[in-house]
């Protein structure tokens, strides 16, 4: 189906031309995880050249890995927020419309400083929001799983991020479904969306299961997601899980 599409952390350990090469008798997009063997910045020429040879679309998730845009350390945050400008930049040359960030992490080291973190995720938020808008490209922010340093768990959280942006959010079905704030962040930030990952898992671990292999009820989630028209990102673990994962979301969508 044409708004279905997958992404895989895993996918990044192998040569792209290879990944590229699987993904396109499968699927009809590819989100690109920009990380490792898969670093936009360093295939984005050769890429060029093979996209035209496949019948694919495109979108970009920005690196995580190392990128911490609430970070305390202010020359870590400009850091972080120079390399996902980089990235959008990238993203623009190529024509890819839709990149995805994460919302940044709180100290691990020093308790207590929870608000000072939020509030410089804020004011990286507001540059790249500027960035984005002088780029041309969609800048998604993701809800993020239940992990104790993780920002943008809930729908209030996530709120507080993107005020005073023209932000829209990608929205991680699975990451919710571990943070119980799945019905909470798509009736607060339904008109939001613009983006959707989607994978299962037991509601307390982010397990990227197969779809229906977990407890999601995908069914009323969809529901939910009626007036949403864009693409679901299937994030897996295997290009076998995607496949089957894309087969049962065929079946529901």
């Amino acid at each position: 189906m044409k708004r279905i599409g997958v992404s895989s952390p895993s996918f990044c350990a192998y040569p792209y031309e290879d990944v590229l090469e699987g993904i396109s008798k499968i699927f009809s997009h590819w989100e690109i995880v920009s990380e490792a063997d898969h670093y936009l910045p360093m295939i984005g020429l050769s890429l060029e050249s093979m996209m035209k040879s496949y019948d694919l679309t495109y979108s970009i998730h920005a690196p995580f890995n190392d990128i911490n845009i609430a970070s305390l350390n202010e020359s870590v945050r400009e850091m972080s927020v120079i390399e996902l400008i980089k990235i959008m930049n990238m993203a623009s040359e190529l024509d890819i419309k839709t990149v995805t960030i994460h919302p940044g992490l709180y100290s691990m080291v020093v308790s207590g400083l929870e608000d000072r973190s939020i509030m410089a995720a804020k004011r990286s938020l507001r540059t790249l929001d500027r960035m984005a808008q002088e780029c041309g490209v969609r800048l998604c922010v993701e809800n993020m799983p239940g992990f104790r340093f993780f920002l943008g768990q809930t729908a209030e959280q996530m709120s507080e991020l993107l005020e005073g942006t023209n932000l829209p959010i990608c929205l991680d079905i699975g990451h919710a479904n571990t943070t119980g704030q799945l019905n909470e962040i798509i009736d607060t930030l339904g008109n939001r969306i613009v983006n959707v990952h989607i994978h299962d898992n037991d509601g307390k671990q982010d397990q990227h299961l197969t779809i229906g292999e977990g407890t999601i009820d995908f069914d009323d989630c969809l529901k939910r997601l009626s007036s949403y028209g864009g693409r679901y990102i299937i994030e897996c673990k295997t290009l076998e899980s995607g496949s089957e994962s894309q087969d049962r979301l065929s079946r529901l969508l």
